[in-house]
């Protein structure tokens, strides 16, 4: 391990140090997705030169196993990064877990603070009909039969729904 941090230039060095977890309990969620982004950036350069020099590797050696040993240092260099990501996303994702959470109790008290109290109430509902109240007809579509068919295929349809 000493030697793959030995083979890192100052700034990735800085950067992984970022990443211990003394120092990420410091930060708040915008300065950690920061990080997260400065890392995964970091890595994806790893991983890509890593790939370029693979590549370049397989017409020299002939194949990509011959090939391989001679790159292990920048597979490990991209797999360090690689772990410091995950760490931040572990990170991040706990504290938008908790964030989540905060946004949804503050979201529950609003709405348990504007509750209606029923019929009575000063809310926007209580000027219509509430709930339980019957809605009077003005105009029948021919007669109470039909009104009471047009009734039982309401019902039968919200039966319906209900019991998907």
């Amino acid at each position: 391990m000493d030697d793959l941090l030995n083979a890192l230039n100052g700034q990735e060095r800085d950067l992984l140090r970022e990443t211990e977890p003394a120092r990420m309990a410091e930060l708040d969620e915008d300065q950690l997705i920061r990080l997260h982004s400065r890392i995964r950036r970091a890595r994806k350069k790893t991983q890509k030169n890593y790939r370029r020099q693979a590549s370049a590797g397989v017409e020299e050696h002939g194949g990509r196993g011959v090939s391989r040993p001679k790159n292990t240092q920048a597979a490990q260099k991209a797999e360090v990064f690689e772990d410091a990501l995950a760490r931040v996303s572990g990170l991040l994702q706990a504290l938008a877990a908790e964030a989540a959470e905060a946004l949804k109790q503050e979201r529950l008290a609003a709405a348990r603070a504007n509750r209606s109290t029923g019929p009575g109430s000063d809310s926007p509902a209580a000027a219509g009909v509430g709930p339980g109240e019957a809605r009077s007809h003005s105009q029948t579509t021919g007669g109470t039969k039909r009104d009471a068919s047009s009734q039982a295929q309401g019902a039968r349809r919200q039966a319906k729904s209900d019991n998907r």
